[in-house]
């Protein structure tokens, strides 16, 4: 039974995050301390060294050989069905625009893959390290705080990757269509040529290859295999991590949730408006994030068997608010990053209240 207590526990766990989003707003929107160049120097301190140390700490910490490996697939399960849901709907939406000659099947097709990898974004990565740590130990203690640690290695280090691939993907996809659109004007215009033009196939290879590039410079990916390798070491053979590294650590890695919510303020006080994409698309952002996410999340747990606090954990972290990261990639591949940015944010500052009835409702629930 959830109690007053538990809530304003879970309450003043959260506050400081949003005094940090506060003062970083502010210090733009109302003080006018920092311009926008010195508000990406800050962004880049956080993103080089304060949220990697951070990720590296926590990732540290784990046991890799006693991870909770159903919560880890029933994440993956998850993610899964939102996938195959999106792929439906996108076949459908395709066909169906298609048959009333809605701008041909190629641009609709284009159309629909394209507001697959939003709404992915949207269903399936959240803010999991910054807002879930504190968050999640508040409710359910250093177990839950352990879990959710898991979640986000996996999360920067598997779908984060797998999310570029899919950009990739569409930037050659789109590529390739302009690729056979100048051959078949240059067929025409060779009136006296001998079969045309051909379109030069773009393999598989050079995706994944300039995903490994994206990849290799991210330093959150090499603090969570850095963390999780140490780990691996110092609970396979027993070794403390020494006095002085685990100290040069944490004095990096203590910074990390309040300079990264200061930097979120910071980005929010940057933008003209909270909501930039419009009353539908903003609907839509927030029933994938703390609906559709959710509610995949807790039917893969189900299917797996998972009960009790551990499901509640489940589903509740697939309710926190979005990965800025989804905003970074969209605003690169120049993709709907005015519906990622209004679910950075307006998600951000919504999660608090959700997330609370989520909690309180769980424990009500006999699960």
């Amino acid at each position: 039974m959830i109690g007053w207590g538990d809530v304003y526990k879970v309450v003043a766990a959260m506050a400081p995050l949003y005094f940090a989003l506060g003062l970083g707003y502010g210090s733009v929107r109302w003080w006018k301390l920092f311009t926008p160049d010195q508000c990406d120097a800050v962004n880049r301190l956080v993103a080089y060294f304060s949220v990697p140390f951070f990720a590296f700490d926590f990732a540290a910490r784990i046991d890799p050989f006693a991870l909770c490996y159903r919560v880890l697939a029933a994440d993956a399960l998850a993610k899964l069905a939102v996938v195959l849901c999106l792929a439906a709907w996108a076949s459908t939406a395709a066909s169906a625009s298609a048959r009333c000659g809605g701008g041909g099947g190629g641009e609709a097709k284009d159309r629909a893959f394209s507001w697959c990898i939003t709404g992915f974004s949207l269903a399936a990565l959240n803010n999991t390290l910054v807002v879930g740590v504190p968050l999640l130990d508040a409710m359910y203690g250093k177990w839950a705080r352990d879990l959710i640690v898991q979640i986000s290695v996996v999360q920067i280090i598997v779908y984060f990757p797998g999310l570029l691939l899919a950009y990739e993907a569409r930037r050659a996809w789109g590529a390739g269509k302009q690729q056979t659109a100048a051959a078949e004007a240059a067929s025409d215009v060779e009136e006296s040529g001998g079969g045309g033009a051909e379109t030069p196939a773009r393999s598989f290879w050079p995706l994944v290859r300039a995903v490994w590039m994206k990849v290799a410079r991210n330093p959150n990916v090499y603090a969570g295999v850095l963390g999780v390798a140490w780990a691996c070491v110092t609970n396979r053979w027993h070794v403390e991590t020494p006095s002085i590294i685990e100290g040069s650590v944490l004095v990096m890695s203590k910074t990390g949730v309040g300079l990264a919510m200061f930097s979120m303020g910071l980005f929010m006080a940057l933008q003209e408006k909270i909501i930039v994409c419009g009353a539908g698309p903003t609907m839509l952002g927030m029933a994938l994030r703390f609906v559709a996410g959710p509610a995949a999340t807790a039917a893969g747990a189900v299917a797996l068997g998972i009960r009790g606090d551990v499901l509640r954990l489940a589903i509740i972290q697939a309710a926190l608010p979005q990965a800025i990261t989804t905003f970074v990639f969209a605003k690169e591949y120049g993709l709907h990053a005015d519906v990622l940015s209004t679910a950075v944010i307006f998600g951000t500052l919504a999660s608090l209240p959700v997330l609370i009835v989520y909690y309180i409702v769980l424990g009500l629930i006999r699960c």
